[in-house]
């Protein structure tokens, strides 16, 4: 919803306060960029203090920037707690991680896309309080109304458990167990007999043993005290940590080849959604996109974003139906290559039927890529990291994102259109082969908890 209503809010702010289209462009670009930040921040937080605190901490700044954002007195305020909207939301990874954690291996796939479908409701909630509440009311309201669902998740805080997996790595056994207790009880089974273990061991313990040892080369002892010395820089300086483990030699072919798939779905998502208005009119006048916004202002806007929000649902479906049959890598490879294949035609002139048609099932196809990337990524990583590489995954994926506008609105505006599909083209084809060579599939197989 606060993502959303960004298509609904720039045109009556720049209306009201005389803006600029760049300084319009703007409120929009600093939510980006909050979550750019965020994406990456409240993953650490999550990794080390815990998925509630780091939920709890992306509740708040959501909603609390929020509501205020309602009653921003001028554009320089407005554009602040947007920015600050944004820092929190770029929190949705530890949500993603959360859940992950609860949910059984064999349907696992299922129950993560259908967690990724409230997104679509939320688009669609927007749209329809828009509807509602912009020609009556105005775009504070809006804001205001808008920030209510985030305050009600700090509701739920009390409720929600902490994860037991988290727990486990920490150490915290007792309290994990105590965990599955509430949750056995509640669902009237009764736990396993046994003893709680995890597969986390002391990372890097190694290199605590033998550190005043004389015997070995110099070479070695370089080595040591090296590896000491980044351990000491990674306890002092968290974050240090997380991208230093997010780049060891275990991790960091998986982690180069996520920030592609990443970059590369972002880009075609925003501009699959930035061609279904630039290129759906035709190309006769050559129209810019900058007037083709304008020309759909009012209800044409709500039912445009109805009509898109739509295509979201069958994408989501078929993310559902193949995920868990025929695995991660394939389903997300398969639908960019499809998306790939519909953009083909889009470099010939055709018909407004044609061109929407084309776009309409590039969405469900980018759709479900980047719903079953969201879901490969937490799985790759082990509980220490998973927060952190899923949340900077994601914020490379905002970089696209952001980058992705820019470039299709320079060339669709100066009526290069063949020129701004070859580009996505060429971005899906390469995002395509890096998920070809993911490192592993993840289909079915545990979770890891560490390196």
């Amino acid at each position: 919803m606060e993502v959303m209503i960004l298509s609904f809010i720039g045109s009556a702010v720049q209306s009201e306060w005389k803006l600029s289209p760049r300084e319009k462009s703007l409120v929009s670009s600093a939510v980006f960029a909050g979550m750019l930040v965020g994406a990456s921040t409240w993953g650490v937080v999550s990794d080390n203090f815990g998925r509630r605190k780091g939920f709890v901490f992306t509740a708040l700044v959501t909603s609390v920037a929020g509501f205020l954002s309602a009653f921003a007195p001028n554009y320089i305020s407005l554009v602040i707690l947007r920015f600050f909207v944004g820092a929190g939301l770029g929190g949705g990874p530890v949500l993603f991680s959360w859940f992950l954690e609860f949910v059984p291996a064999p349907s696992r796939g299922s129950w993560m896309v259908f967690f990724s479908f409230f997104w679509s409701i939320g688009t669609i909630l927007e749209a329809s309080l828009a509807w509602v509440v912009m020609p009556t009311l105005g775009w504070r309201w809006l804001l205001g109304l808008s920030s209510l669902p985030s305050f009600l998740l700090l509701i739920f805080y009390k409720f929600t458990p902490e994860s037991p997996r988290y727990l486990c790595m920490k150490g915290r056994k007792s309290d994990a167990m105590h965990v599955l207790e509430s949750i056995a009880t509640m669902n009237q089974k009764l736990l396993p007999s046994g003893r709680l273990i995890s597969d986390c061991k002391e990372e890097d313990s190694e290199l605590d043993e033998n550190t005043d040892d004389f015997h070995g080369t110099h070479a070695e002892q370089v080595r040591r005290n090296g590896a000491s010395f980044i351990r000491y820089l990674s306890s002092k300086f968290r974050c240090i940590g997380a991208l230093y483990k997010l780049l060891s030699p275990e991790l960091i072919r998986t982690t180069l080849l996520l920030w592609m798939g990443f970059f590369g779905n972002a880009f075609t998502y925003y501009g699959v959604i930035l061609l279904t208005s630039g290129l759906s009119d035709g190309d006769e006048d050559c129209r810019p996109i900058r007037l083709l916004k304008n020309s759909k202002e009012g209800t044409n806007l709500y039912k445009d974003v109805f009509i898109t929000s739509m295509a979201e649902v069958p994408g989501l479906i078929l993310s559902a139906v193949i995920v868990d049959r025929i695995g991660r890598k394939l389903s997300v490879a398969s639908m960019l290559f499809a998306t790939f294949a519909l953009f083909i035609p889009l470099v010939f002139h055709l018909k407004e039927v044609s061109t929407t048609a084309l776009l309409f099932c590039a969405r469900i196809c980018v759709t479900g890529s980047i719903t079953t990337l969201c879901i490969y990524a937490p799985e790759i990583y082990p509980t220490s990291v998973r927060s952190t590489g899923y949340g900077t995954a994601n914020s490379i994926g905002k970089i696209g994102g952001i980058i992705s506008p820019l470039v299709a609105v320079g060339l669709v505006d100066g009526c290069h259109k063949v020129a701004a599909v070859l580009l996505f083209e060429a971005v899906i084809f390469f995002t395509g082969m890096a998920v070809v060579f993911f490192p592993v599939e993840t289909k079915g197989c545990k979770l890891k908890d560490s390196l």
